[in-house]
């Protein structure tokens, strides 16, 4: 009997991840199977208690539940609960435990693009939703050097870097001194939507001061190539989308789950398969 995975989500019908989990199955030969469940938020109480019923073995976990979803799970792992957010799901024989992935998900895909020790790195963040926590605390747990973080609500900014600010010296900038100061700045990444397609052509912050050399950095995946990123290496810069992360993540949950190594390249070629590109 094969064992079941999925993701739950509301839209979800655009996701990857079953494409992506299932080549890992195939290349592993582990009987598993992993579908996409479409849950409306007025129904994440009862999907939760299906996972149980079903002995649905993983989950992983989109918007909008990543943060509804607490309540009802039986265990949060640390980082998970200091970033407020899950994004995988274990069933161990009926209790759930849930983690966030994403973070570290992400620090596995940046750590092989950096030109010097990320703690000598003064590095800007832009936004500061349930992506940027998870990549923030994560940073910062890893020695991340000074970390600065801006937002169009302000008071998100200055929030999360007073968690930050336990881990490491973290600051909040207005949008127009991050602007301002852009030059200064070794490491940028974005973890907002903007210039997700369909609106790729949109930019979170200008780079016509971007220093030559620096990192440039993207959450997003669709398009690999956002009009941000093209600007950014049209500038000199390093830049990386958000496919490691995406992939990572996976590979992390697939991890907790199988107790098995994840296939990353295999599960990376089935990703940009699907997308119909090549990574940065």
């Amino acid at each position: 009997m094969k064992q079941l995975y999925g993701v739950i989500g509301c839209p979800i019908s655009h996701s990857l991840s079953p494409a992506m989990h299932k080549a890992a199955y195939e290349e592993l030969s582990i009987k598993a199977d992993y579908h996409a469940f479409h849950v409306e938020e007025k129904d994440l109480k009862e999907a939760v208690n299906g996972i149980r019923a079903l002995g649905i073995r993983g989950i992983n976990v989109t918007i909008p539940h990543k943060v509804s979803i607490i309540p009802y799970l039986d265990e949060i792992a640390p980082l998970a609960e200091e970033i407020g957010a899950v994004n995988t799901v274990v069933n161990d024989d009926g209790w759930l435990i849930g983690y966030n992935t994403d973070g570290e998900g992400y620090v596995q895909g940046l750590l092989p693009v950096l030109t010097k020790d990320l703690a000598k790195m003064r590095t800007l963040i832009i936004g500061a939703g349930g992506a940027a926590r998870g990549v923030s605390l994560t940073l910062a747990k890893y020695g991340a050097g000074e970390m600065c973080i801006t937002n169009r609500t302000e008071s998100r900014a200055r929030q999360l870097a007073d968690d930050c600010n336990r881990l490491t010296r973290a600051t909040a900038l207005p949008l127009e001194r991050a602007q301002a100061e852009l030059t200064g700045f070794d490491l940028i990444i974005n973890t907002t939507s903007i210039g997700m397609a369909p609106d790729s052509n949109r930019m979170p912050l200008s780079l016509e001061t971007l220093p030559r050399g620096a990192i440039v950095s993207d959450l997003i995946y669709t398009p690999l190539r956002t009009r941000w990123l093209q600007v950014a290496e049209n500038k000199g810069a390093i830049i990386q989308n958000g496919l490691d992360m995406f992939v990572n993540q996976g590979a992390l949950a697939f991890e907790k789950w199988t107790g098995q190594s994840a296939p990353k390249e295999t599960m990376k070629k089935k990703v940009l398969e699907k997308l119909g590109g090549t990574s940065c």
